[in-house]
């Protein structure tokens, strides 16, 4: 019984380190592991009609050489809000760039507007096509803007830009992109006219391709959906098992620590989504949307949404359609967002996020004081029994057998319960789960200061910034001085700890504990270490003045 409290605190420790990986080393959370296979996508399967008729005088006289990059080189227009600027080619009517106003590349001031879509992505983001390539040069061809002007500016109204393409066979396509200067949801419709003698299949595929990154984040990276009112999530390596995801499709995107890019369809029960890793490391997730057959001297429209932006709770759910369920902090989710939620509360009103670490900080430890109270009066009366304790190991020396018996005997007398002392540590772990996520993730902490040299709560604190490496510790290195004195709060209150038995041996290695916990917390978000340091510190006063009471 003596070593009761030594075996729980390596397993607290050990689900600390084993969790931390478990949950936060690698992306595996809410992966998909089965999943429906969608049907192939055949033109003579498609049964249902629903267009308009189109009058002949309506179509576009097709010009082979407008449409041909070697008579005329496709322009890129700018679309410029507030909220961001984002480059469309002629040739494909794609996105080739699309940078947000709001937020920087880094912390430094001349870093740049952050870039939703890598320089990689040669053919652009936004490519439309039919399936079973019905118009093969649909998604390559060089479309006309109706716009004479290189960059247009949308700052304080709404506006569209169109983009059309005529093949020489009779079919229109006509992409139309909707801007508003409050919002980076974007609206997309997409009319097919078929002028043709042939009847189209209506299946209509949208892609988005995102560049992954080499370096694994602790959080979700890749593909996501929410499909059938549940949230998937396809881990990289699942891709390919994972390639086909019948719908109904509320939204699919792709995801990464701090933004997002979405493709939100109009009618969720007509999408599908097929997902596809290409070379380079980039994924194409790609919304597949089934509209029936396009009959000759007819038309289809296809109507759906964008959405290249952050992660931002608010944000989202301004979009509607429940994009906000994209952001989930993984099994401690229903803490987390809870906590982000009264975390901005405080900020409304004392705009700092470290002052509203701590002061949720405080909150939580008001909330679990009545559990506190009883376990460190609890160790308190371990305390007192040390001599008796001492005296049982004497008087029975090697017999483990009845110093165990005698010392079971000896808490039920007093009725203390060895255990009780670590329940507030216990009761902590799902909180500092739930706040690592929340603070790694949420993107209100991204590059926000709290004082002196602690500029970004959501990485590591860092004195200074030193050009060698320093074992154990991730870049950037410099002294970590918020985890230092962390670990030192951590000594201060193992020291306040009585040691069951009062073992020398046990002692010596529970006071290794904040060693561990130092080098453990050495890479971890300022603003988590923050919260930890406060809750050590708040503890050791309440400690301490139980201890002064009894």
């Amino acid at each position: 019984m003596e070593q009761m409290r030594m075996v729980l605190a390596v397993v607290l420790s050990a689900i600390v380190f084993i969790g931390w990986y478990a949950l936060f080393g690698e992306q595996n959370h809410n992966v998909i592991k089965k999943t429906e296979k969608v049907a192939d996508i055949k033109q003579e399967n498609i049964k249902e009609f629903n267009s308009n008729t189109v009058k002949k005088e309506n179509f576009l006289k097709y010009d082979e050489k407008k449409h041909s990059p070697e008579y005329r080189k496709p322009r890129i227009i700018t679309i410029n809000t507030p909220l961001y600027s984002v480059d469309i080619s002629e040739r494909g009517a794609v996105f080739k760039s699309f940078s947000l106003k709001k937020y920087n590349k880094t912390l430094a001031k001349d870093s740049g507007f952050k870039e939703l879509i890598s320089s990689e992505i040669n053919a652009g983001v936004l490519t439309t096509k039919l399936a079973n390539d019905l118009i093969p040069e649909m998604d390559s061809a060089v479309y006309l803007a109706d716009t004479s002007k290189k960059s247009v500016n949308l700052l304080n109204n709404s506006g569209k830009v169109l983009f059309s393409y005529s093949t020489s066979y009779g079919i229109i396509i006509n992409k139309t992109y909707i801007f508003s200067p409050d919002t980076y949801k974007i609206d997309l419709q997409i009319n097919i006219i078929n002028n043709s003698k042939q009847p189209l299949g209506g299946t209509l595929i949208t892609s988005i391709r995102n560049k992954v990154p080499e370096v694994n984040s602790y959080g979700f990276t890749g593909p996501c959906a929410l499909i059938k009112n549940k949230l998937l999530q396809v881990d990289i390596s699942d891709i390919e098992e994972n390639s086909d995801l019948a719908g109904p499709v509320e939204w699919l995107s792709f995801t990464d620590r701090y933004f997002m890019t979405s493709l939100i369809p109009d009618n969720s029960n007509q999408a599908k989504v097929k997902l596809l890793q290409k070379e380079n490391n980039i994924v194409e997730s790609s919304l597949i949307i089934e509209n029936g057959t396009i009959l000759p001297d007819t038309k289809k429209e296809y109507n759906l949404s964008i959405f290249f932006g952050p992660k931002n709770i608010k944000v989202l759910k301004s979009v509607g359609n429940n994009l906000d369920r994209a952001i989930n902090f993984g099994m401690f989710d229903f803490l987390a967002k809870p906590c982000l939620w009264l975390m901005n509360i405080i900020y409304d009103v004392i705009p700092n996020y470290g002052i509203a670490i701590i002061i949720l900080t405080i909150f939580f430890k008001i909330i679990l004081w009545p559990l506190g109270n009883k376990s460190y009066k609890s160790m308190n009366e371990m305390k007192k029994m040390q001599p008796l304790l001492t005296e049982i190991k004497e008087k029975y020396k090697n017999d483990k057998k009845k110093i165990n018996e005698a010392t079971i005997n000896l808490y039920k007398t007093y009725k203390v319960n060895p255990v009780s002392g670590c329940l507030p540590m216990v009761a902590q772990i799902p909180i500092f789960f739930a706040f690592y996520r929340m603070l790694y993730e949420a993107i209100e902490l991204r590059h926000a200061p709290f004082f002196g040299w602690i500029i970004d709560l959501s990485a590591p604190d860092r004195l200074f910034n030193f050009s060698f490496e320093i074992p154990f510790m991730e870049p950037p290195y410099g002294i970590p001085v918020l985890t230092i004195i962390m670990g030192a709060t951590m000594f201060i209150q193992q020291k306040l700890t009585p040691v069951a038995g009062g073992d020398p041996a046990q002692a010596k290695i529970m006071m290794l504990m904040p060693i561990v916990f130092t080098f453990i917390f050495i890479n971890f978000s300022s603003g988590l270490v923050l919260y930890w340091l406060i809750n050590n510190v708040l503890s050791i006063a309440q400690q301490y003045y139980i201890t002064q009471k009894n």
